[in-house]
C-alpha cells in the first residue's frame, strides 16, 4: 500500500462511510462495475425539485472507491445535476488530468474532500477506483431524468 495514495484523509473518508446503505425506495438504482478491479458500486439515488432528495449506496471495493462514494454521500443532498456533474469533472481534471496536483488541489475550487484524491494522478491503474462512484452517479441522474 502506497502511504501518498493512501493517507489518513482517504482512510478517514472510508471509515466514515457516510451515505452507506441502500434507500427503501429509491427513484433509480444504479449498479456498476469495474471489471479490472472487481470495484462495484450500486448507487440509489431520489430526486425532488430538480435536487437530490436521498442517495445511498453500497461498495464494495477498495479504500479509494469507498472514500469517493462516501463524498458523493456527504455531498450529493441538496445538490443539482449540473453542480453535481461540475463536481466529478474538476475530480477527472484533478485525478486524470492532474489539474491542480501540482500546485495544490486546494487551489481548484471544488468540494474540499475532493483535495485528498490529488495523489492518484500519479496512479493511472488507480483512477477508474476514484472514478467509479461518480460514474454511478451520472448514471444515475441520466435514468432520473436530471438536466
Amino acid at each position: 500500500m502506497k502511504d501518498d495514495l493512501y493517507h489518513q484523509a482517504i482512510l478517514d473518508l472510508a471509515r466514515q462511510a457516510t451515505g452507506h446503505g441502500r434507500l427503501e425506495t429509491p427513484q433509480v438504482s444504479v449498479r456498476i462495475d469495474n471489471p479490472l478491479c472487481g470495484d462495484r458500486v450500486t448507487l440509489d439515488l431520489a430526486m425532488a425539485d430538480g435536487r437530490v432528495s436521498a442517495l445511498g449506496h453500497q461498495v464494495r471495493g477498495c479504500l479509494l472507491c469507498q472514500a469517493a462514494a462516501a463524498v458523493i454521500g456527504a455531498r450529493a443532498p441538496g445538490q443539482s445535476a449540473p453542480a453535481l456533474r461540475d463536481s466529478a469533472e474538476r475530480l477527472r481534471r484533478l485525478i486524470v488530468d492532474g489539474a491542480g496536483a501540482e500546485g495544490g488541489a486546494a487551489t481548484i475550487d471544488m468540494w474540499p474532500e475532493l483535495a485528498a484524491f490529488a495523489p492518484v494522478h500519479r496512479y493511472k491503474s488507480r483512477h477508474d477506483c476514484v472514478l467509479l462512484p461518480f460514474t454511478a452517479l451520472g448514471r444515475a441522474l441520466e435514468q432520473a431524468g436530471s438536466d
